[in-house]
């Protein structure tokens, strides 16, 4: 038996339960994996509260996006667009749910090849944000020599934004508190603090302009300092509510191509990870037992990196 995080009803973390849960044979194009650490995400407390709907039929609800871990378990030809699996691969996973759990059973499809120079922990803190960030860049596209601002730059999609803009040759202006400075300035960002004359700040650090705006962060004063210095074709928010980036004229995140853009990342950012070109940041590691801390922690918005949870 496998011990796994579910809610029962809808509420705070505090309702969150572990329970036993039985963990079959891997039916044709899954494998098994013992989960080794989880990476937390604001999307799962927002379903478990009951912000996306409290429709009872889908309770006890399985909690947990992102993790990874080692396959113990194939079906017959298991397979990954990488290659084949076999029983002792580290892998990562992403693209399925109820992840918070010792032990999965999950699609090929939603594995990518774990590098050796990956922790456990990093593993699984980086796709969903990572692959939110490279789809945030590819379509900004910076070029070498170009200006440009990232919002919400110590969050765990604009950190990642940030670093990937950097290694393309653009000059980064990155919008975050003072506390993030210093972090900032190590990935060769230039940190802005938001607040009261955002756009006066940034207008004042390029007075040639800026070429494109990358929004990680949805607030009101990063959207209006961004339509105030950037074309509007140049801005690109993940953040932004659908109805008021169609508003304002932006581009919102995902768009047709996304998904094909996300989906090709994964090995991309896990590679960069190994070779010591992109950091993770981690902000804490809590054992499963304590896993409503986590997602207090979380949900407070004053982790400054990534949850992780082991197991």
């Amino acid at each position: 038996m496998a011990h796994a995080v579910v809610a029962t009803e809808y509420g705070a973390p505090s309702t969150l339960s572990i329970v036993e849960v039985e963990v079959p044979a891997p039916e044709a194009g899954k494998v098994t994996v013992a989960v080794k650490a989880a990476g937390l995400n604001p999307y799962d407390w927002k379903v478990f509260t009951g912000l996306y709907g409290t429709d009872p039929a889908k309770l006890p609800l399985r909690v947990g996006n992102e993790a990874a871990g080692v396959v113990t378990a194939i079906s017959d030809g298991a397979s990954t667009e990488f290659g084949p699996v076999s029983v002792g691969d580290e892998v990562v996973i992403s693209n399925a749910g109820g992840l918070l759990a010792t032990e999965v059973n999950v699609r090929t499809r939603s594995l990518t090849p774990k590098p050796a120079g990956v922790t456990f922990e990093q593993a699984a803190g980086l796709l969903l944000a990572g692959t939110t960030a490279w789809d945030l860049v590819e379509h900004a596209n910076p070029k070498p020599g170009d200006t440009v601002v990232v919002h919400g730059a110590s969050g765990g999609v604009g950190f990642i934004a940030a670093q990937l803009a950097v290694a393309k040759g653009a000059r980064v202006l990155g919008t975050a508190s003072a506390r993030h400075s210093d972090a900032l300035t190590a990935i060769g960002v230039e940190p802005v603090l938001y607040g009261d004359g955002l756009q006066e700040r940034l207008s004042a650090l390029a007075p040639s302009g800026i070429a494109s705006a990358m929004d990680a962060v949805g607030t009101q004063e990063a959207l209006d300092a961004s339509i105030a210095l950037v074309e509007k074709a140049r801005i690109f928010t993940v953040a932004a509510e659908p109805d008021q980036a169609a508003e304002l004229g932006i581009t919102r995140l995902p768009a047709a191509d996304s998904n094909a853009i996300r989906s090709a990342s994964g090995k991309p950012l896990l590679d960069l990870v190994a070779a010591g070109k992109l950091r993770v940041v981690i902000s804490d590691i809590f054992p499963l037992s304590e896993v409503s801390a986590a997602y207090d922690l979380v949900k407070s918005g004053h982790a400054g990196g990534k949850v992780i949870v082991t197991l």
